[in-house]
């Protein structure tokens, strides 16, 4: 009967430990916040992801004229660039180049690849929001 009870308890200690490191080690919910849009390079993150946020990465870029960002895919993520100053072109591969000027929302749906230029004679700034896209 000891044999038995110290079993049972041993197996609950277990059971109790592994329910504990499992509520302990869970990531946090994401929390509210604000950045300040600094950015002394030319590609800053402002979001990371999780444990950050739910699953949405961002940052805020900036390009002197002529630069670009580089070819580049988000994977199955969908991404949105917010335009705060200058123009550009995004160029979506096998569609028609796609100018803007600021103040503009570009969208690019997920799989696709992908590449933004500075065609002006100033600095062109945006910020980029890239979340996981939801499947139809």
């Amino acid at each position: 009967m000891l044999r038995v009870t110290s079993t049972i308890l041993g197996t609950g200690l277990v059971l109790l430990t592994l329910a504990l490191l499992l509520l302990f080690s869970q990531t946090p919910r994401p929390q509210a916040l604000t950045l300040p849009l600094e950015c002394p390079g030319g590609d800053c993150p402002l979001l990371q992801g999780a444990p950050q946020t739910a699953g949405m990465r961002s940052g805020f870029v900036r390009l002197k004229p002529g630069e670009t960002v580089g070819w580049h895919t988000t994977g199955k993520n969908e991404e949105s660039l917010v335009v705060l100053r200058g123009r550009g072109e995004a160029r979506i591969e096998g569609q028609p180049i796609r100018a803007f000027a600021a103040p503009a929302l570009v969208y690019i749906p997920p799989a696709t690849r992908h590449n933004v230029v500075n065609i002006g004679n100033e600095l062109l700034e945006y910020v980029y929001v890239v979340a996981p896209a939801q499947t139809p």
